[in-house]
């Protein structure tokens, strides 16, 4: 008896400054499913424009209203979604929403700890009642009066600035001096209505993927991001030879070890699904989380590709465990 085949839509684009990055892990998702077990089809989202992309060039609108293609006359509907959505709407929950309204299962966290772990703040608070280390941090909303000499008395300097709710490091700026403060805050909330405000935490950044298979939790090996600029900013995490990715880390087996549980603690904490990236600071005596990430990179050239690759497994066999995770 042959089963047939399942569609599956890899969700890619969005609307953030990751969009382009989005797209080439849409792409390395679907040339990396088992066309043997699955009909992938590349769904590219940008604002109200929804299209299936064909590898001959050529496209057709997806109808929204129960989100299915016309193709050869032929009516297709979706077994499940592979969702690599970076930043908005893919992984601030929104278009979760309505594949749960539709009832169609995806690979990525539920719309609610999507929505929850987007928004820095929010998230900070949540990782805040497990005990874990976290920077000092003060939110500032569009249209707040801003007090930089308050601020800086609290957080000292350097202070980082970012969009509360952004995937990707658009927006991001490191202030040394106070008179930088307001022009850093203005950038954020070019973004995004909130700005974090954080203090800086010298030390190596760690990222640590962790992924739920059936029950058992898989968590990949360590991998240090060392830039080549101030800090991991957009230029440095999308460049070529900007930064250096060392998988596994060199790190003290203890620190690994602690590193990995805090990851998979977080991961059942926050109701994590799918695969996830936890990235921390480590300082010579602490481990400080820095962000989740729910909707990792998934570029042959991407952290979580790295540390599959470590540990022997290749992107057809994870692309496929992660679609199996939700079938």
């Amino acid at each position: 008896m042959t089963t047939k085949k399942k569609n599956i839509a890899v969700v890619c684009g969005g609307d953030s400054g990751e969009y382009e990055i989005s797209i080439k892990s849409g792409k390395v998702v679907y040339a990396h499913l088992n066309k043997e077990k699955y009909n992938p089809w590349l769904i590219i989202v940008k604002g109200a424009n929804w299209m299936a992309s064909f590898t001959d060039g050529s496209s057709v609108k997806v109808d929204k209203d129960d989100f299915s293609v016309l193709a050869e006359n032929q009516k297709i509907h979706f077994d499940a979604v592979f969702n690599v959505i970076h930043g908005t709407p893919g992984e601030d929950g929104k278009i979760l929403g309505y594949f749960d309204m539709l009832g169609i299962p995806y690979t990525s966290s539920s719309h609610v700890v999507s929505g929850a772990t987007f928004n820095k703040d929010f998230c900070k608070q949540l990782v805040r009642s497990k005990g874990v280390a976290l920077a000092d941090s003060v939110l500032v909303r569009k249209g707040n009066k801003l007090n930089s000499e308050q601020i800086i008395q609290q957080l000292g300097l350097p202070v980082f600035v970012k969009p509360n709710s952004n995937g990707s490091s658009v927006g991001v700026s490191k202030v040394t001096k106070v008179e930088e403060l307001e022009a850093a805050v203005d950038n954020a909330l070019k973004e995004d209505h909130e700005a974090l405000i954080e203090s800086y935490i010298k030390g190596r950044e760690i990222g640590c993927g962790v992924f739920e298979f059936k029950g058992r939790k898989l968590v990949f090996p360590l991998t240090e991001i060392i830039s080549k600029k101030e800090f991991f900013d957009y230029e440095a995490k999308y460049t070529p030879g900007m930064s250096d990715e060392v998988t596994p880390a060199e790190v003290d087996e203890a620190v690994e070890i602690d590193i990995k549980a805090i990851a998979s603690e977080l991961y059942s904490h926050l109701g994590c699904k799918g695969i996830v990236r936890f990235d921390f600071i480590l300082t010579d005596n602490e481990i400080y989380f820095l962000e989740v990430n729910t909707v990792p990179g998934m570029s042959e050239a991407s952290i979580i590709p790295q540390q599959a690759q470590v540990m022997g497994i290749t992107l057809e066999t994870l692309f496929d465990m992660a679609i199996e995770n939700v079938l």
